[in-house]
């Protein structure tokens, strides 16, 4: 069962497209505060969900920082 939970893994070097969905991944999973805490925008489960981890992972992979991951991986 931990296998299917586990967070995806980052492959480096990171690739253009890698980055795209990184990027697409940071911006569509976001926090949104509901009465229970943050939970994911899309998913609604509690903030982050793997696809905001992963994204924000392969987006500091790349060279980003923090902040910029966080700005949803713009160039």
């Amino acid at each position: 069962m931990s296998v299917v939970l586990a967070d995806f893994p980052v492959l480096t070097p990171v690739t253009d497209e890698d980055w795209a969905l990184a990027a697409k991944a940071v911006r569509v999973h976001a926090p949104e505060p509901w009465p229970q805490g943050l939970l994911c925008r899309s998913e609604r489960v509690p903030y982050p969900c793997r696809l905001a981890r992963w994204g924000h992972a392969t987006l500091e992979a790349a060279g980003l920082t923090e902040e910029q991951a966080e700005a949803g991986g713009t160039r």
